[in-house]
């Protein structure tokens, strides 16, 4: 195990520790990802992580062992489809070392349910949560690596949404634009997550389906985009216009500007994300657009692109250093455009830390 998988393992085992946490079991998914850089095949066969405090290993599909050695020296316990994982799992559990009668176990919230419900079975006494204050608090607070990873995601993105702002033309649709960013993603060595290209009234719909509408003069232009670069993913919303602003746009503009700066201001350590919430739509609300705001002020970001913490009106969760999430806010005028502004952010030496480098300013598409 390399020496930032051990760390991390070693943080995860303090905090089972302060949670008294007997047992943390993963499924193929991004916790497993994070604690030992493997993400194995995932279908209906079992395979699982297992944490304890004396002890880690895998259950494992007998077929998935010998591609999945490249990845971990953890030991494997496999199984067979003639056998069934049965067995592994009880020679699993029985090496973790584990008081079997009543521990606190936590089990993966992204898990299939019928893995879980295997551990269950043969822990008919356990304590079961979910992994918030353990696995989930770890990667809620992003390390160095994970810093330079994600801003070097973010400058290339940078980079794409340029280019495809000076790509448009009269014309020119939705859909060859967001190919054009993947090209660029491509020919750079990240691969697109997501791409929302958005022409005219069709911002004003806050999750648009990238399709064939045509480029004209006067369309606000709205591109929310994000690629993987080095198993970690970029997001940002930028707004530009082609030929003319339509009319209402810098006010709109200026007003979601405003939002942003706020969010920005209130995202320190020791704030509530309700708090960042809040900062951002009450400027949008006194600006007499409240009811044009339609959904939360932003959602965390790391090797998934919508994790922990998420920005909302009712979250009460505290703000710590390493955190990442959005700040987006936005408003949506039906039948005329869209407006949405999104920074990503890391909480570094207590305060906000923009990762992209592209100005908010609206772009002129085309130059």
């Amino acid at each position: 195990m390399n020496s930032l998988l051990a760390a991390r393992m070693e943080n995860l085992r303090a905090r089972m520790a302060q949670t008294a946490t007997d047992l943390l079991v993963i499924g193929p998914s991004s916790h497993m990802r994070y604690l030992a850089d493997l993400s194995p095949h995932g279908d209906e066969r079992p395979v699982m992580l297992v944490v304890s405090q004396s002890f880690a290993g895998f259950l494992m599909p007998a077929l998935n062992v010998n591609s999945s050695r490249q990845h971990t020296d953890l030991p494997f316990f496999p199984w067979t489809d003639a056998e069934g994982p049965g067995a592994a799992l009880e020679q699993l559990l029985a090496a973790t070392g584990i008081d079997r009668s009543a521990p606190s176990i936590v089990l993966d919230e992204t898990m299939r349910a019928d893995f879980a419900l295997l551990v269950l079975d043969a822990l008919p006494g356990a304590k079961r949560r979910f992994t918030g204050d353990t696995v989930g608090y770890l990667r809620s607070r992003k390390d160095e690596d994970e810093y330079r990873r994600l801003k070097a995601a973010h400058l290339l993105n940078d980079r794409a949404v340029e280019a495809a702002f000076a790509a448009l033309q009269v014309g020119i649709t939705e859909t060859e634009v967001a190919e054009l960013i993947g090209e660029f993603y491509k020919a750079n060595g990240a691969t697109t997550v997501f791409c929302s290209v958005c022409f005219g009234p069709n911002g004003a719909f806050p999750h648009h389906h990238t399709g064939s509408t045509q480029l004209k003069s006067g369309d606000a232009v709205l591109i929310d985009t994000g690629c993987r670069l080095d198993g970690y993913p970029s997001d940002m919303t930028r707004m530009g216009y082609f030929g003319s602003k339509p009319e209402g746009y810098d006010e709109i503009h200026a007003v979601v500007d405003a939002a942003v700066e706020a969010g920005l201001a209130a995202a320190v350590t020791g704030a509530k994300a309700s708090d960042v919430d809040k900062a951002a739509r009450d400027v949008i609300t006194a600006a007499g657009y409240g009811p044009n705001f339609l959904h939360r002020t932003g959602h965390g970001l790391g090797i998934d692109i919508h994790e922990p913490p998420y920005i909302t009106a009712t979250s009460e969760t505290v703000l710590d250093e390493g955190m990442v999430f959005s700040i987006e806010p936005g408003i949506y005028l039906q039948g005329r455009f869209g407006l949405r502004l999104e920074e990503i952010v890391i909480i570094r030496n207590g305060k906000p830390e923009i990762l992209s480098g592209m100005p908010r300013e609206a772009v002129e598409g085309g130059v």
